[in-house]
C-alpha cells in the first residue's frame, strides 16, 4: 500500500486532525452521523451507535497500540494496523461491524441502506465526494439498489487491505 493510500486512510480515522487515533476520534465520527440524519444520542440508535464505537476503538486499539497509551501514532497505524488488516481482513471486518450497524441504523433505521445516505455516510465521515459516490456504486454488489451490512463491512475491509 503506498504512503499516500495510509496517509488518507490514518486521516479518515484521526477526526480530530490531533496526528493520532484515540477513543475520542470514535465519538467524533459517532456524533457527526447523529448531527447528519437527525438521531438523538440517548436514542436506541444513538446509544448503539456509541456503543460500536467504543468496540470499534477497542478493537483498533488492540491491534495497533504498541505502547499501551490509547492512542495510535501513524506509525503504529501503518506498522500495526494496516499490516494485520492485510493479514487478516476478516478479523478487521468484524472490529468494524458493530459500528457499521449502528450507522446504518442511524442513516436509514433497520436493514439496508439506500445508495444516497451511504453516500452521506462516508462524506460525513471525511470522504471526498467523488470517492463516496464511486464507493456506494461498488458496496451494492448484487446490484439491488441497497447496501446491506455484509456489503458496507466487506466494502469497508477491502477499503483498508487492497491495494489501489
Amino acid at each position: 500500500m503506498d504512503e499516500r493510500r495510509i496517509a488518507t486512510r490514518f486521516a479518515g480515522f484521526d477526526q480530530d486532525g490531533n496526528g493520532y487515533i484515540d477513543r475520542e476520534d470514535f465519538y467524533v465520527a459517532a456524533k457527526a452521523l447523529l448531527a447528519e440524519f437527525g438521531v438523538p444520542a440517548r436514542s436506541e440508535r444513538g446509544q448503539a451507535l456509541f456503543a460500536g464505537a467504543e468496540a470499534f476503538w477497542q478493537g483498533m486499539a488492540g491491534i495497533a497500540d504498541v505502547d499501551g497509551d490509547q492512542r495510535v501514532t501513524r506509525e503504529e497505524f501503518v506498522t500495526g494496523a494496516v499490516k494485520r488488516l492485510r493479514d487478516n481482513p476478516e478479523r478487521f471486518a468484524e472490529i468494524a461491524r458493530p459500528f457499521l450497524r449502528g450507522a446504518m441504523a442511524v442513516a436509514g433505521g433497520a436493514g439496508d441502506l439506500a445508495p444516497g445516505d451511504a453516500e452521506r455516510v462516508l462524506k460525513v465521515l471525511g470522504v471526498e465526494a467523488g470517492v463516496a459516490s464511486a464507493a456506494v456504486a461498488v458496496l451494492d454488489a448484487d446490484g439491488d439498489g441497497r447496501i446491506s451490512e455484509d456489503e458496507a463491512v466487506g466494502g469497508f475491509a477491502r477499503y483498508f487491505t487492497v491495494p489501489e
